[in-house]
């Protein structure tokens, strides 16, 4: 039964020493949320909201961001821009507790407008990318988790195999998540502090800015992209904002395949609501999330070349191949540093190959670094061979002397023909070492 804002206030009294009410209102969403929840204003206008969980799932949470707000010092506070709700007390009722928590000022907005503005957009990602950059140590001393890269894949392959028990997980995902998860690249990452719950109803906004992050129940150490998965389902035009203001507030220290492993962890959500449903018995839930993970399908299919797991390296857009080699400089293969061939790694992703076959080798497999075909054996040109021009018996003598020719000069003439006695001793003795490996061959 949902608590009164009166009630609620009642508690608050309890539960903040001194704390002298003069009004109240309820700040309880619509609907049926997890939690009840008062702003009471007291004498001197500090504002104060208190919140008292619903379901048992809501009390495990309250519980779990208690922690997380007592392990967020007033140190580590200051490394953020950003506020962090401050604990003020408790008090108990029936068998559960209703928390205080000083009220922050802003207010949340939606996916999609978090994203509409690029200087919104970008206060988004430099504001998780300021959580990233705390030290880990005090997550530690708060024995908060720590969670390792293999950990993170391991829960990943472990989430994808009870999905693929249903039996309402597409065989296309299914192919598609396994391939992400067995690639040992996409799993060598650095871990860092991260919210581990983050979404847009943690974030709230004031003067075009994220002034306060509420909702701390994940807080540990772990896998980075778990905070941004959220921002890829965002259709606001300044998305990519967010991601580059984050990629540049973490500078350095920025993972190269943060927005693939995101883009597994936004999939995955599909599969956490459809476990939601098997375990509750809840056929709606069960029947959307079937819905959503078919839907899924179809996207990924429609966007080929996108795939989550770069197997050998970053994936290009035929397209952006083609943009690439129009502008790169074209000079003469002839007068290059080389010929080597230097090309970025090509992957397909898994649902092109199972739905066409194994794919033909791209176009510009065989262009050279330059951006200029190969040319072929016939029309490479090489530089002149300098071959010794043996005297024949019966020729006759040339009236004017020439390279290499001794003339009627007998100094010229006993060198010339010192020269070649040494060069027949050498094709002797070549051509007896040939003969002598030719007879231990034939002999073997």
């Amino acid at each position: 039964m949902a608590r009164t804002h009166l009630t609620l206030a009642a508690l608050a009294t309890a539960a903040v020493p001194g704390l002298d009410v003069q009004s109240a209102r309820s700040h309880s969403g619509s609907g049926h949320g997890e939690f009840d929840s008062a702003v009471v204003t007291d004498r001197d206008g500090r504002e104060v909201i208190v919140r008292m969980p619903r379901t048992q799932a809501a009390e495990t949470e309250q519980a779990a961001d208690l922690v997380a707000l007592r392990a967020l010092t007033t140190g580590v506070r200051s490394r953020l821009p950003f506020d962090v709700p401050e604990y003020l007390g408790q008090a108990p009722i029936n068998g559960t507790r209703a928390l205080a928590y000083g009220f922050l000022p802003g207010h949340p907005v939606g996916l999609d407008h978090l994203t509409s503005d690029a200087g919104l957009a970008g206060s988004v990602g430099r504001a998780i990318a300021a959580v990233h950059s705390l030290p880990t140590s005090f997550i530690s001393d708060a024995g908060l988790p720590l969670q390792t890269a293999p950990d993170a894949r391991a829960a990943a392959i472990t989430l994808v195999g009870r999905a693929a028990d249903t039996g309402h997980l597409p065989a296309a995902l299914l192919r598609r998540w396994e391939e992400a998860t067995d690639d040992d690249s996409l799993w060598q990452f650095a871990p860092v502090v991260i919210n581990g719950s983050l979404s847009a109803a943690s974030l709230l906004v004031s003067d075009d800015a994220i002034s306060a992050i509420i909702g701390w129940s994940g807080l540990r150490v772990g896998d980075s992209a778990r905070d941004l998965h959220w921002l890829l389902a965002s259709r606001g035009e300044a998305a990519e904002t967010a991601i580059a203001a984050y990629t540049a507030g973490r500078g350095s220290a920025s993972d190269r395949l943060i927005t693939q492993r995101a883009m597994l962890y936004a999939e995955l959500e599909l599969a956490r609501w459809l476990l939601h449903g098997v375990e509750t018995h809840d056929e709606a839930v069960i029947a959307d999330a079937v819905a959503m993970l078919d839907g899924l399908v179809d996207s990924v299919h429609a966007d080929v070349m996108n795939p989550i797991s770069p197997l050998t390296g970053p994936v290009m857009a035929v397209s952006d191949v083609e943009a690439m080699l129009q502008d790169t400089p074209r000079t003469d293969l002839r007068r290059g540093g080389g010929a080597e061939m230097h090309t970025d790694s090509y992957d397909q992703s898994s649902f092109e190959l199972e739905s066409y076959g194994e794919p033909e080798k791209p176009a510009w497999h065989t262009l050279s670094k330059t951006g200029e075909p190969f040319a072929s054996h016939d029309e490479l040109e090489t530089g002149p061979i300098e071959l010794f021009s043996m005297p024949q018996d019966d020729a006759e003598p040339s009236d004017a002397a020439s390279d290499g020719d001794p003339g009627d000069d007998p100094d010229a003439t006993a060198a010339f023909d010192a020269e070649l006695e040494a060069r027949s001793g050498s094709r002797r003795v070549s051509d007896e070492t040939d003969d002598h490996s030719s007879s231990r061959s034939s002999s073997s």
